[in-house]
């Protein structure tokens, strides 16, 4: 039966949508099941759509939309604030990754070239599946979720900046410059200044009154904002950047506007959808036959990224003074590569520098180290724990930066009430009870939260109550209540064990997120289970039994 191009792609997006709910069941990031179904609907499986030009469309167009976005997240205020270790983390992972990777691809029998493209694509983590998996675990205001979203910014700035030197690279060597380095950092110092003369002219004179021009509608200003991104992607293969490079131009052109949130709030979900096509035409072009003689690299590369990625970022942070649980979890971030990974292969495909095999060998690492990393994320409270005997080695006899935030914290040594965990809840509860006169001391992992409370002048400690040794340097002899308000069940039973470990005697207290995690408090053996939603509920029915009472009595 001959079916049209439109009943394909519904076809498409049906089979995309069930096997992305098995993947989400199974935790996993639904880009690996658009790959999947991109295999299984391609012509070496079921050779279901033939639709390819214009699903290459819609991909390329989703290519543009997510290179829009992250130049649209690089605010120049936050490129300022990346901070130290957020910026030697990142450049040492990447300088790592790349020399002892490109060695590496190349003892696997593959050509300088290959062995380039190979070697910056392990270099790249996801920051969409990253920040996507610490808010889930609401980690991403924590100590390591700040560091690695530092080090993912600078990652996403060096992907940018390799897409540009391997198009001034193919350009340098159609002029008959050989692709010399020489040639290659000229002709690429030379497009980089007059981008910066161009974009620095526009953003200053005509950008700001176009934008707010457009922002009178929000449906124009989504419009403009998509049609911004593809023209000025265009303009950039016109130029002799890559398409890739210019969609992050247009995007960082609108990063220091007021309407930078709702534009990336309207973009998120188109973002997603149009990508869904980038992952399925993927797919749909592997040869299982070639995939299947590239299965050994893959395993070796794999392994690599899952190892030796997490162990230069826990050296690094360990030389700069972090405890080897900050290293070790920040380190986790980046035991994966990026969807940038395989768009950036897939960029080399076009400009004629690599084959379609080097691109199959990049998404299977792609598929392995995702799906491997996302459970390590996850479960990375059990995995420390039965890790840290031996990472000893990553952390210093005395980890100073983390040791230099919890000296100039409160002094506090007598205090009835300690809450550990001090987001809108935990935050709250500090401040109720000490109006109402119970000496109470906060400890959170986030230095800015626990800044603020000074500020506001109430008790308060940076520190990770899941550390015995921090929480051996709390005032537990004087507390007679803990109270958790850390949002996940394995991070509770980590406190549990050090707070028994310390011979703690007094009563503790527990937030539950849901029944289950209620149960498991209880079957702990915790005094007592508070639930936010439940205990508010409850209030406000008093409150309102209160007032209609009061109404029946009055005359």
């Amino acid at each position: 039966m001959t079916t049209g191009p439109f009943a394909e792609i519904a076809l498409l997006l049906l089979i995309a949508a069930l096997v992305g709910a098995v993947f989400v069941r199974l935790r996993q990031p639904v880009l690996i099941a658009y790959i999947v179904v991109g295999i299984a609907v391609g012509p070496a499986v079921l050779g279901l759509v033939s639709a390819h030009d214009q699903i290459d469309l819609l991909a390329q167009i989703g290519v543009t939309v997510l290179l829009f976005v992250v130049g649209l997240k690089l605010d120049l205020h936050h490129v300022r604030h990346i901070g130290p270790v957020a910026l030697a983390t990142g450049l040492g992972q990447l300088a790592f990754t790349i020399c002892f990777g490109f060695l590496l691809v190349l003892a696997l029998g593959k050509g300088v070239m290959e062995a380039i493209y190979i070697a910056v694509a392990l270099t790249f983590s996801s920051t969409i599946i990253i920040v996507k998996l610490l808010s889930d675990k609401r980690e991403l205001d924590s100590l390591h979720g700040r560091i690695a979203v530092g080090f993912l910014i600078v990652q996403d700035i060096a992907v940018v900046l390799a897409m540009m030197a391997m198009s001034a690279m193919r350009d340098s060597g159609d002029a008959g410059g050989g692709g010399s380095l020489l040639g290659v950092l000229q002709s690429l110092g030379l497009r980089l200044a007059v981008a910066a003369v161009f974009m620095f002219v526009f953003m200053r004179y005509i950008l700001p009154r176009l934008v707010t021009l457009m922002a009178r509608s929000q449906e124009l200003l989504l419009v403009f904002a998509i049609a911004w991104g593809v023209a000025l992607a265009a303009l950039g293969e016109w130029a002799g950047f890559s398409k890739e490079a210019g969609a992050f131009m247009a995007g960082f052109s609108l990063a220091s506007t007021p309407y930078r949130e709702a534009v990336n709030a309207r973009l998120t979900g188109i973002r997603d959808f149009l990508l869904l096509f980038f992952f399925v035409d993927l797919g749909a072009k592997m040869d299982l036959s070639m995939l299947g003689a590239e299965l050994g690299s893959a395993v070796v590369l794999s392994l690599f990224v899952l190892i030796g990625n997490p162990l230069i970022v826990m050296a690094i942070m360990g030389w700069m003074g972090y405890r080897k649980r900050t290293g070790f979890l920040a380190g986790l971030t980046v035991a994966q590569i990026s969807e940038f990974s395989i768009i950036f292969v897939a960029m080399g495909i076009t400009l004629g520098h690599v084959g379609v095999t080097t691109l199959g060998l990049t998404t299977l690492v792609g598929l392995i180290t995702i799906t491997l990393s996302t459970y390590m994320i996850l479960y990375s409270q059990p995995l420390f724990e039965r890790l840290a005997p031996w990472l000893g080695i990553f952390e210093r006899q005395s980890p100073r930066r983390e040791l230099a935030i919890e000296t100039q914290d409160d002094s506090t040594t007598q205090v009835d009430v300690i809450v550990i965990g001090l987001g809108r809840y935990g935050r709250r509860l500090l401040t109720q009870l000490r109006e109402a006169g119970i000496e109470v001391l906060g400890v959170d992992f986030d230095p800015e939260v626990v800044s603020s409370l000074r500020e506001a002048g109430l008790s308060a400690r940076f520190g990770d109550g899941e550390d015995l040794a921090f929480l051996e340097s709390l005032p537990l002899d004087a507390a007679r209540w803990v109270v958790s308000s850390l949002p996940a069940w394995d991070s509770n039973r980590a406190l549990l064990d050090a707070l028994k470990s310390t011979g703690f005697t007094g009563q503790v207290a527990a937030v539950a997120r849901d029944a289950e995690h209620h149960q498991q408090l209880e079957r702990a053996g915790v005094k007592r289970v508070l639930n936010p939603f439940d205990d508010a509920a409850d209030e406000a029915a008093r409150s309102l039994r209160q007032d209609i009472q009061t109404q029946e009595t009055t005359p």
